[in-house]
This record gives C-alpha cells, structure tokens and sequence, in this order.
C-alpha cells in the first residue's frame, strides 16, 4: 500500500510514474469505502483523483494556492493533504467537511460549498498575492456545468482583463465534451501550445513588434493574432477563452497522469499571463456503479460497497411528494411550468420533466436566472414554479426582490431543504430564507408540517395571480397528517388552534410544529397548561390572532426552523411590541451550523424539546 505511508503531500512528489496511478487506485477505493457509510459527493470526486495527484506532484499546496470549485470533488484532496486518517469521520459530527473548509486544514485555500465562484476566489488570491509581493501559482479547478453560474464568466472576463502571471485556471470538463477532441493533430496542438519554444517565439514576435512604427505595428499584430487564430479555430474550438484574454491549452485526457504532468508542468514553466487547461473527465471514475449512473452517485446517501445499491428509509421525500403534486395540478392547468437550477432529482421534478418535457426548464447552475425567466414567464399568463434548494434561494434575492415581487408577479416559489440539512453543513443549511424572504413586500410565504398542508399550499398557489409565493419545506421524509382524509382547503390567513387552555402560549410554524408539540406535552406533564397554535403563513401573519393571544397571555413562545434573527418570531415581537405580553423567540443561533445528523445539531443548538422545555420552565419560575 502507497497510500497508507502519505502522510504529507510533499512524499507525493518522490514517486514514480507507475507509483502515482496504483496511488489514484488506492485513494479511489479508499473513497468509495467511506462513502458507502457516509455518503457524499461520490461521482466528482473520483473524477478529480488523477489531477489531484498532478496538482500536488507539481505544486506546493502552502505556497501555490489551488481552489476547488464548490468544494465536492476534494475527497482525494482531503486524503491526500494529511486528512487520511480522519477521513472516515467525513460529514460526520465534529468530522471533516464535505467540501473546502480554511478552518479545518491549511491546505484548503479557500471555504466553499456553493457553484462558480472557484475562479473569482483564485484571481482576488492572485492579486493578494501581487500587492503582499509573494509568490506561488494561484489555481481554480471548475466544472463545465459551474460555467452556467454567471460569476464564472465575471471572473472571466476580469482575469483577462488583469492579465496575472502564474493564474491557471482548469476546466473539468466531466458531462458534455465542450469540445471536440480531434485525434492526432490536437494532441500536437496541445504540446505546441504548452511547450517553451512556441512560448518563447511568441514573445520574440511580439517584441518585434514594439521596434515598428506604430502605423505599421497595428497591422502586423492583428495580422499576427488572426493567424494564430485561424490556426486555434481549425484544431481548437474553444477560441471563447483566448477572446477573452487566456491562452488555452487542451482538451487533454484527465486520467491520463503521464499527460497531465506533461502539460501542467509546461504551463507552470513556460506561459505567462492567465491559462486556461481544459482536461476532460469521467464522474464516478474506478467504480463501476457510479460510472453507470454519474447522476445517482452525484451526491448519495449509503449505499451497499459492492452493487451500489441505495440505502434509504424508502418513504417519499418532501421533494418528490412536490414533484408528484405539482404533476397533477400541471394536468389540470396547461398554464403550469417547472424550473429549476441544476436540480432535477433533488427537487423532486423527475416525473414533471417526463410528463411535460416542453414546460419544463432546467437553466442549470444559475438559480437568478431562473427567477427572472419565470418573471418573464408570468408577464405572458404562464404560472412558473420554481424549485431551489434554501441554500440557494440565497443566491437570486435581488431577482426575487426586484424582479418578481416589485412588479406582482405571479411566481411560486418553492424553497426545499428548508431548515437544518445535516451532512452537508453550514454552507447548505437553510437557516435563512424565512429572514431574507420576510422583509419583501407583496410576498406571500407559507410553511407547511405536512404532506396534505403542501398540497393545498400549491393547489392554492396555482390559482392566485396577485403576486409571488414561497412556500417552505424541510428535507426528509414527507410526515402525512392522520386527520385529514380529505383534501384540505386551504386560507393563507388559516391559523390552527391545538390546544386553547393556559396562560402561555407556544406559536409555531412549518415542521417547528412538531418541537412544539412534544414541549405542550412536557408542560401538561408537570401541571402548566398553554396554548399550542400553528402559523401557514409566516406572511402575511394573521394579527387578528396573535393579538388575541396577546391580550389572554403573560408569555409567548415563537419556534421556528430558521435563524432567530429576522425569522417569523421577530416579526411577531415587533407586531406586539405594545401589548405587555412577553414573546421569546427559539430557533436557530446567530452562529452558522456545522455538519451532523440533523438530531446531534439541533442537540447542539439547543432546539430540542427537552432543553426547549427546560428554557422555558427556568423563564416561568423567575
């Protein structure tokens, strides 16, 4: 074994060729063995595990900074950087995070966790680098679909503009050929463009140039460029990156090893000015399972080491229960579209894209453009649901604010994952949409506990035009109400009364229910009663209620699954700021969330009912 004597990624450099791939094998399998307990981001990974190893046989990760685009391709990484040893704890509890973390090892350049930003992060390293006069490589490593996110082309574009020496950027080409490999003659081209001579003659070129009249040295230079150009066009496709001011070299075989230290080394020795090398990948590389079903194996719960086989609870998730909900009301109304950003399975629109192939649209990892093309889509009488993930409704406020809900538009929103997630922590927890989404005016948001509440949420949604709509839900299993047969009717103003007695009362909203609930039963259990009211709506909030409960209570406890601060609670507070009743928040701290399984977190965070109870009894007893 090679990969149990790694210790620090500088041993890496003193193997030898056949050494480095029986490495890639060995840290592969060292990756779907743990996986397969913890889940994770199994596909990308595997894919990066040879440029990985490139990257660190030729750079010094201390002095060279490399970013990872979003951060879930590193479990080799992370193996290989000195966290072998702990990486069974991967996504666990107080473990290693599932993607870059600056806090967790120095060898992570940079804390990510969400699409498209690896490129930006690299070139404001690059210019820190230049004004604290240091030196070393800055590097971002992105996939072909985190170009659809338009910060990518931003920082493009900027890089080209700025011009940095020792600034590569490697585009992991690992679903669709961006382009096409053209046999012998673009291998050629690849080492041509790479290697000192050309690098070396193009310069003498261009230092030519300088001794020419300026008349004469304009024409020479664009004469000069087009011939390069014509000669790129024919064996290069990719002539977008040299438009925007990098020299780019590829596409090249990312598993060939040989080939990647090859170039990589060329480009580190010889280019200057910002480098694009396009390498071309296989998600789920060295696993059969994965390789068959990148899709699946993208982000996975565990699953069985030997078939791949998925271990789940085998309920419906509150994402496919929408999905199967919005299917149905799509066949009632012809008006109905799907979008989503890159997240067809994890939004439960499966069936909605087999069912309605024309009135569905996945924009990929862009979710602002998504909200303002379903802004566009309501201008013209279409009724656009659109489908992100909490995490990332963070990312399309403005289009949200601006584009929809400043003009009435007729949106719906329908915001998963809503609330802690777990494994994936603290840059995936949806700990804020009820803060950011609550100061917008003309925005409805609802917040359902269960399956039936979801679907009368967007039965009704489908059919209100006076403007936008988010209705929240967490992740997991859907819980099905055992009181409701029938299909609920549904009022945005609706507030349910589950218990009337007490001179406290315990407000929730959405899946805080259910904390609510158990804290009402340990209340009644040591003899306090109170009142257990559940909130639809978060907004607007039914005033007429809650100042009711004002006037008959000493106390009001708010819950909610989402950060305290901004959240359905504070809300509350300032709406009975002067009744003398007392309204105490619980939710979520002002801290960000780690990784865990949801259970040790909310433990952590003290939103159990347990601790929620005893919180409150220390309250009631001062």
């Amino acid at each position: 074994m090679i990969l149990e004597n790694i210790t620090d990624p500088n041993q890496i450099k003193s193997l030898t060729s056949s050494e480095l791939k029986i490495l890639a094998k060995e840290v592969r399998n060292r990756i779907v063995e743990v996986v397969s307990k913890t889940g994770g981001h199994l596909a990308p990974s595997l894919g990066t595990v040879d440029l990985t190893i490139a990257l660190l046989y030729l750079f010094d990760p201390l002095v060279d900074k490399i970013v990872w685009d979003v951060g879930h391709q590193t479990y080799g990484w992370k193996i290989l950087t000195g966290r072998n040893a702990q990486f069974d704890s991967l996504r666990q509890y107080k473990g290693l995070c599932g993607f870059t973390n600056r806090d967790e090892s120095p060898y992570d350049a940079f804390t990510t966790g969400h699409s498209s930003t690896s490129i930006s992060a690299a070139l404001g390293i690059a210019c820190g680098r230049d004004l604290n006069n240091e030196k070393g490589h800055c590097i971002a490593v992105i996939g072909d679909g985190a170009l659809t996110g338009g910060i990518s082309f931003e920082a493009l574009n900027h890089g080209g503009h700025l011009q940095k020496d020792k600034f590569i950027v490697i585009l992991n080409d690992n679903e669709m050929s961006i382009s096409k490999n053209v046999g012998g003659l673009q291998k050629y081209m690849t080492r041509m463009l790479a290697s000192k001579s050309y690098n070396v003659l193009k310069k003498q070129i261009w230092d030519l140039s300088l001794t020419l009249p300026s008349n004469i040295r304009r024409s020479f230079i664009y004469g000069a460029q087009k011939l390069e150009e014509s000669m790129m066009n024919i064996l290069v496709p990719n002539i977008i990156f040299e438009d925007l001011g990098y020299k780019y070299v590829g596409p090249i075989d990312g598993h060939d090893i040989d080939q990647l230290l090859r170039i990589i080394k060329r480009v580190k020795n010889y280019m200057v000015g910002p480098v694009l090398i396009h390498i071309v990948t296989q998600k789920g590389k060295g696993y059969a399972p994965a390789e068959k079903d990148a899709a699946l194996f993208h982000g996975t719960g565990p699953f069985e080491l030997k078939t791949g086989k998925q271990l789940s609870s085998g309920k419906q998730s509150w994402s496919d229960f929408m999905g199967s909900t919005l299917v149905n009301l799509a066949k009632k109304n012809p008006k109905i579209v799907a979008i989503t950003a890159a997240m067809i399975a994890g939004t439960g629109l499966t069936k909605f894209e087999e069912t309605f192939p024309d009135r569905f649209f996945d924009v990929g990892i862009a979710e602002q453009h998504s909200v303002t093309l379903a802004a566009g889509m309501a201008t013209k009488g279409i009724k656009p649901f659109v489908a992100i993930y909490s995490t990332f409704m963070q990312r399309a406020l403005d289009q949200v604010i601006h584009d929809v809900a400043l003009p009435k538009l007729p949106v719906v929103f329908c915001i998963d994952r809503a609330g802690i997630v777990g494994e994936d922590g603290a840059t995936h927890q949806g700990a804020f949409d009820l803060s950011f989404l609550n100061f917008i005016p003309n925005l409805i948001i609802l917040t359902p506990s269960t399956a039936e509440e979801l679907s009368a949420m967007l039965s009704w949604a489908a059919d209100y035009q006076e403007g936008p709509v988010a209705i929240r839900y967490p992740r997991g299993a859907a819980i099905h109400s055992l009181e409701h047969q029938e299909p609920v009717q549904f009022d945005p103003f609706s507030v349910k009364i589950h218990s009337h007695e007490g001179k406290i009362a315990l407000v929730a909203c959405g899946d805080a229910i259910f904390i609510a609930e158990e804290v009402h039963k340990l209340l009644e259990k040591n003899n306090i009663q109170s009142k257990l009211v559940q909130l639809l709506s978060v907004k607007p909030l039914n005033e007429k209620a809650l100042s009711d409960l004002a006037s008959t209570c000493n106390y009001i406890f708010t819950f909610e699954s989402n950060a305290v601060i901004g959240g359905m609670g504070a809300r509350i507070t300032q709406l009975l700021s002067t009744y003398p009743v007392k309204v105490i928040n619980f939710g979520y701290p002002d801290s960000f969330i780690p990784h865990g399984k949801i259970s040790e977190l909310l433990d952590e965070i003290g939103f159990t009912p347990a601790k929620l109870y005893n919180k409150i009894s220390q309250i009631l007893n001062e």
